[in-house]
């Protein structure tokens, strides 16, 4: 079997994260806060004080990148790393004001995100995207 280039769903999968991530990174770019940040945000937004750890799980990121990426956000005034006086290598995440602040604009970006991105896409089209994901992820594990 040989592939031409757009054969390969994976580099057109690519291609199309590439393409979701900039424009994401566009709209929340005035905010101080990059896509993968934001992640971390919406989590705590749903549950302040989650651990790095449950974080990382969470997102199927790498312990030492989310260390990193909630380092930024404490610079940035968003979040507060809390050590666990029981045991000092936890670490807990508190959103700051300006952290619980900052949803009530970047909240509606990512509702606005979503809503183009599945603009004339049918509610069972996207449950057989996600169905067809889940299974090529599952097929790499």
């Amino acid at each position: 079997m040989n592939l031409a280039l757009d054969d390969y769903i994976s580099i057109y999968i690519h291609q199309s994260d590439l393409i979701f991530t900039s424009y994401i990174k566009s709209k929340l770019a005035p905010l101080n806060i990059a896509p993968e940040q934001n992640l971390i945000m919406m989590l705590l937004w749903k549950q302040d004080g989650l651990s790095q750890n449950e974080v990382a799980e969470k997102l199927d990121k790498d312990k030492t990148n989310i260390a990193r990426m909630a380092h930024c956000l404490e610079q940035k005034g968003f979040i507060n790393r809390v050590s666990c006086p029981n045991d000092r290598r936890i670490q807990r995440l508190y959103l700051t004001e300006a952290g619980r602040q900052l949803s009530q604009h970047v909240i509606p970006i990512a509702e606005e995100f979503h809503e183009t991105l599945c603009k004339n896409i049918s509610e069972e089209e996207l449950l057989q995207l996600r169905s067809i994901l889940s299974k090529m992820r599952e097929n790499l594990k």
